[in-house]
């Protein structure tokens, strides 16, 4: 089967932990643990976020006197798809030897006339208590919002419309190549009246960008991998229940925060109902069990799934 999974930036860089590279690389290795036993088997494409590591660097390049402006966002999310990219490409390869594997740098094609311009939503960087991030807000010029009990600067993330190098991707594919790509939801560009690409001030998410790649590769699933088990009814409030089965109409149904679970929800939505195939959302050291089904919130056009069986078969 051909996987498309996407894992969170925070799975690389958990709260609170300091972004030294040794501590990123430490978790790389755990995450790919969990990948490697898919990767074994199926063709697979990973993606990854960026948020703890693009707000990181971008504090970096703001305080950097040798610079006359700060680098955009463009320049820092194509810094963290190549320093992810490495950690993930060289873990994936000493977990499987003999494995070819690519991890590439693409871009993101997104609209210039996208409303998420002029309102910023992304989460970015560290985590702060409600007086530092105002007093950032003040003096940077950010723009913050609450994330979870923290506060965080949040930045526009305009829609994926495509990967641009979809079909390079596609060809690493069909070679037998596991392919690292779409970090940080692709480096984001526009087209200008002549088609030339010119990168933009912005992040794209992640989760929707992976779906949009999904469908473009024909993928038989698309997992989305997080620090949660499953999609939860009743977030945070007294009587909070995991989703385990779902179609897109029900789970659109709920409410989910907009810059957090919010944008996965739409992503796996997204996916089933072009493609009428299985997305799922879950913990991701339970990959290999929410693809067989005993774990994390698994959406179908029927909201039912009893495992492997009932996907395509292999290609």
């Amino acid at each position: 089967m051909r996987l498309v999974i996407a894992i969170g930036g925070n799975a690389l860089l958990e709260r609170g932990q300091r972004p030294d590279a040794a501590i990123q690389r430490a978790n790389a290795l755990r995450a790919v643990a969990a990948l490697a036993p898919l990767a074994a088997e199926h063709e697979v494409v990973v993606t990854h976020g960026n948020g703890p590591q693009v707000g990181m660097l971008a504090l970096q390049s703001a305080a950097d006197p040798a610079l006359a402006v700060p680098y955009p966002f463009d320049v820092l999310g194509a810094q963290t798809q190549g320093m992810i990219g490495y950690w993930l490409l060289q873990a994936l390869q000493n977990a499987l030897p003999g494995r070819q594997v690519a991890a590439i740098l693409d871009q993101t094609l997104v609209s210039a006339a996208d409303p998420a311009f002029g309102a910023p939503s992304k989460f970015v960087g560290a985590v702060y208590d409600e007086p530092t991030a105002r007093r950032f807000a003040a003096e940077r010029g950010w723009q913050v919002a609450r994330d979870g009990a923290a506060w965080r600067r949040v930045v526009p993330s305009p829609q994926p419309q495509r990967v641009v190098e979809t079909r390079i991707i596609r060809q690493l594919l069909d070679g037998g190549s596991i392919v690292v790509c779409a970090g940080g939801g692709g480096i984001p560009v526009i087209r200008d009246d002549n088609g030339r690409l010119a990168g933009v001030e912005a992040v794209v998410d992640k989760d929707l960008a992976t779906a949009v790649l999904a469908e473009s590769l024909d993928a038989d699933a698309l997992l989305l991998l997080t620090d949660v088990s499953a999609v939860i009814r009743g977030f945070g409030g007294p009587d909070p229940q995991p989703i385990t089965r779902s179609t897109p109409a029900e789970l659109r149904r709920e409410r989910f925060p907009a810059g957090s679970m919010g944008p996965k929800v739409e992503a796996v939505c997204r996916f089933v109902e072009l493609t009428g195939d299985l997305a799922a959302i879950g913990a991701l050291e339970d990959a290999a069990a929410i693809l067989a089904g005993k774990a994390g919130t698994v959406v179908t056009p029927g909201g039912d799934y009893g495992g492997p069986h009932d996907l395509h078969p292999p290609r």
